[in-house]
């Protein structure tokens, strides 16, 4: 059985070997370890082995492992739907949040982010794929959204995000990454704070990083098969 640590440094080495694959610059896609459901003891293996960067869903489960850990410099990033309700615990602990998919939302974290700390990075979740069980924006109102975002005091817009769409429909898969990648150059060149599409998990690694992706999002890969919630 393979440890924490080999499939993390796996997940590592793919994602150099991919990037030197498509000629894509050395160390210009980041890996966000999805430790959503997973124990204490997982994130500190994969911390021993120097990953830093963190994913979580559930807003609970995150600010307890945040607290836990809160002597290192770790960087939180909440990947998960939020309800209005959870929002303030979100802007008190997390450091970035990838799904801003309504103004609502992004008003109240701007709001609830205490003054004290930096202001909360922030993407834009697209759903590219246009299904109806996914979250997100459509393409077409992601200027709107990204200008009145770039306001908030609080907030850094940071860039977009998306999840693929399902099955093995590669040509499909791949003309939904050409489009975010199409939309992150243009939002880049209209927000100076923007370099950060976040695209891509275990199941479509290689696609997303071809077409741009600078954060990939990787779980079970790196921690094992997720418990249920």
């Amino acid at each position: 059985m393979t440890t924490i640590t080999e499939r993390l440094n796996s997940a590592i080495n793919s994602i150099a070997s991919i990037q030197k694959k498509y000629s894509i610059a050395k160390d210009t896609v980041g890996l966000l370890a999805v430790s959503k459901t997973k124990p204490i003891a997982d994130i500190e293996q994969a911390i021993a082995q120097g990953q830093r960067c963190f994913g979580e869903n559930y807003v609970q489960e995150g600010v307890e492992k945040i607290q836990h850990f809160d002597n290192l410099e770790l960087n939180w990033h909440f990947i998960g739907p939020l309800q209005s309700n959870k929002s303030r615990a979100v802007a008190e602990h997390f450091d970035w949040v990838h799904t801003i998919d309504r103004l609502k939302i992004a008003n109240r974290l701007n709001s609830q982010r205490p003054t004290h700390m930096k202001p909360l990075n922030v993407c834009i979740q697209i759903n590219i794929s246009d299904e109806s069980s996914k979250s997100g924006i459509a393409p077409g109102e992601l200027m709107s959204l990204a200008q009145q975002i770039s306001t908030m005091p609080m907030l850094t817009l940071r860039g977009i995000m998306t999840i693929g769409g399902k099955g093995n429909d590669i040509e499909k898969i791949t003309n939904e990454f050409s489009q975010m990648n199409q939309l992150f150059e243009h939002l880049k060149q209209e927000f100076a704070t923007v370099d950060t599409l976040s695209m891509g998990m275990s199941n479509d690694l290689e696609l997303a990083i071809k077409h741009g992706s600078t954060l990939v999002r990787i779980g079970s890969a790196i921690f094992g098969q997720r418990q249920t919630k």
